[in-house]
């Protein structure tokens, strides 16, 4: 994979300054292969080796220089939402982050794709809940909005009540997903997305802040981008959303990261250790 990268890109290794690698969070097994093999490229070319958080990465990808592509002015609310994490960050400056909330329990990705998966949706169920949810009423069906305290939130219960509302209904009516597919699609997307885009408002509101960079997997769907853009007109929010390649994991954002702090001159070492549970 390294050689066809490189061959693409016209260069071989004796043109790399640096190695960039994601130290985590993320599957233990993909980080121990990763970094073992950025370290071991790094000490035969002599070069510096970067360590990377994954989820500042999904973030910095905004600064990754591209036709049409406008860069966010610090400071700006950054909003990571993927299968395993669902986070509301405060970004003063590239690497000056702070923790404002997350999820207690399941990410918002992971609703997606459970949920969508009782109803016999393929696995990874995302995209297909947003496909489907085009054509449904998102108000066709209620769903609780978990209330948090400060900027946390929660998916377990809404993904609990969905999963039992399912089974309550197939009770009395066997085809009951099939005939209320595209609805039951919709309606949980709408609350899915409500329950974070509460949580954003609340930042804003409380910050003054209005720059909102949004990143990770999630960010590629639909109704976030619709809601998000909206909120443009709607609230004078400034609203960033990565191009497509850069919201499921990518060598891109690592390698920007790479190059923000290869310009910083801040550099890792040999012992770093893998962490799947890394914090910012």
């Amino acid at each position: 994979m390294v050689d066809q990268a490189l061959r693409s890109a016209h260069i071989d290794v004796t043109h790399l300054d640096a190695i960039a690698y994601t130290q985590g969070p993320g599957l233990l097994g993909s980080l121990l292969v990763g970094g073992s093999f950025a370290k071991s490229l790094a000490l035969a070319l002599d070069i510096p080796l970067i360590e990377v958080n994954h989820m500042q990465a999904h973030l910095l990808a905004h600064f990754i220089e591209q036709e049409n592509m406008q860069t966010p002015d610090f400071p700006f609310i950054g909003v990571t939402l993927s299968g395993g994490h669902t986070q509301l960050v405060l970004v003063r400056d590239y690497f000056d982050m702070e923790l404002l909330g997350t999820t207690l329990d399941d990410a918002i990705g992971e609703a997606f794709d459970k949920c969508g998966k009782v109803m016999g949706l393929s696995y990874p169920s995302g995209p297909a809940v947003d496909r489907l949810a085009k054509n449904g009423r998102p108000n066709r069906f209620q769903f609780p909005i978990p209330k948090v305290p400060g900027y946390d939130v929660s998916y377990s219960g809404l993904k609990t009540a969905f999963i039992n509302f399912l089974h309550k209904n197939t009770q009395k009516q066997p085809n009951f997903i099939a005939n209320n597919l595209e609805d039951l699609c919709a309606s949980l997307q709408f609350t899915l997305i409500e329950v974070i885009l509460k949580k954003i408002e609340q930042v804003v509101a409380d910050t003054k802040i209005k720059n909102v960079v949004i990143g990770g997997g999630v960010s590629a769907n639909s109704e976030i981008r619709r809601v998000l853009e909206l909120k443009k007109n709607t609230s004078d929010w400034e609203v960033f959303i990565p191009p497509f390649e850069y919201t499921t994991d990518n060598a891109a954002m690592v390698a920007i990261v790479g190059a923000l702090k290869f310009q910083q001159q801040q550099f890792g070492t040999l012992d770093a250790v893998a962490d799947p549970r890394l914090k910012f």
